[in-house]
């Protein structure tokens, strides 16, 4: 496994992911931007907790902040491995 590649693409669109813990991390607002276009992910994921509790009360259990470098520097960001990002439902 390359640990260097820190982006996937996904039906044409880049997820950024992290090597952290022995586990591959992906951004939650990439994958929601992949799956559903949403013009902003961010509110997307705010929405989608507010209307499923179970969803709200689980999320820390299974989506960590991670820091990633960006053109801005370091931004703190929702991740989730592979398990984590099945546990997220979209609508």
């Amino acid at each position: 496994m390359d640990l260097n590649k820190g982006l996937v693409i996904f039906q044409g669109k880049n997820v950024r992911r992290t090597w952290f813990n022995d586990e591959w991390w992906f951004v939650v607002e990439d994958i929601i931007f992949v799956l559903t276009d949403s013009k902003d992910p961010k509110q997307y994921v705010n929405k989608m907790r507010q209307r499923d509790e179970e969803l709200s009360k689980g999320w820390v259990q299974f989506v960590h902040t991670i820091h990633f470098p960006t053109s801005g520097g370091l931004q703190s960001l929702n991740c989730a491995t592979a398990e984590g990002i099945f546990r997220i439902e979209t609508e």
